[in-house]
């Protein structure tokens, strides 16, 4: 097996078990993705780029569909927020670190955590406001 922990990846998306999907790595290896840390809607014969995020001692092999590791993750949800706000018509987003966990799920296609984390670095790097409704694009 030529496959190393962080590797991307091309993953068809196959049937759904009690514990998430079973893919296909790279139309040679199954492995498997968690539902417990999707984000977004999924069907069977999708094709979407995943990460290698472990691989087993019984040779099993789990997937993420974010980058492994911190600051790639960190960084990518950055740049999610900041699309997001600029394509809303006056550069604010009705989310806070106060909104529950669907509703950033459902509208960022990231959990709480990764949210708070994000806007936390776009706070300290003055490109976002806080504010009581949520956040707003600083204007430079």
């Amino acid at each position: 097996m030529n496959l190393e922990v962080g590797d991307k990846v091309d993953l068809i998306i196959g049937r759904i078990s009690k514990l998430g999907f079973t893919v296909l790595i790279n139309k040679e290896y199954e492995g498997l993705l968690y539902k417990n840390e999707l984000y977004v809607k999924l069907e069977e014969g999708d094709n979407v780029v995943g990460y290698i995020k472990k691989i087993r001692e019984d040779g099993g092999i789990d997937v993420s569909l974010q980058p492994i590791g911190f600051k790639n993750t960190l960084v990518e949800n950055e740049i999610k927020i900041l699309d997001a706000l600029k394509k809303s018509e006056e550069g604010f987003l009705g989310l806070h670190d106060k909104s529950s966990p669907d509703d950033i799920k459902y509208q960022m296609n990231m959990s709480k955590k990764a949210f708070k984390s994000a806007i936390g670095g776009l706070y300290r790097l003055k490109l976002i406001s806080l504010e009581p409704e949520g956040i707003r694009m600083v204007k430079h």
